[in-house]
């Protein structure tokens, strides 16, 4: 039995850093999100004001995580073309939203759910396509 290590390596990788890109945001702004609920002040235009909020250990936890999945995100925008990457990585957008309904007990109305699914729909109409769209896309 051959294993094809050609497109279909590329794209399982592709896939692969995607689902770790998802993971790290959805994460990183549950963290954030919890964090700041426990911060007492209100963010105004203060910066001292967000530089304490920034020493709460889950708003730190979560901003670490975004600046890693911002790092992922490069790495895949350098196997896949923005017009695939941008809308399939909205997922993220439903993930949230369920993590914000289940851990932070935030209120989720029908209308977000069916905006958030609409989305979810979205998403996998792109993936479904091609990850690239150039000639030279395969590396």
């Amino acid at each position: 039995m051959k294993i094809s290590t050609g497109r279909s390596g590329a794209v399982l990788k592709t896939y692969s850093i995607l689902l770790f890109f998802l993971a790290l945001k959805a994460a990183g702004n549950s963290a954030m999100a919890w964090g700041m609920k426990q911060v007492p002040e209100r963010m105004s235009m203060n910066p001292a004001l967000y530089l304490r909020a920034m020493l709460n250990p889950f708003v730190a936890m979560g901003i670490a995580a975004l600046i890693l999945a911002l790092l992922i995100r490069m790495a895949l925008l350098s196997l896949a073309d923005l017009s695939f990457v941008l809308p399939v990585t909205a997922v993220g957008y439903v993930i949230s939203v369920y993590l914000g309904k289940a851990l932070l007990n935030e209120t989720v109305t029908r209308q977000r759910w069916l905006g958030t699914l609409l989305i979810f729909a979205g998403a996998i109409l792109v993936g479904s396509t091609s990850r690239n769209t150039t000639q030279d896309g395969a590396k």
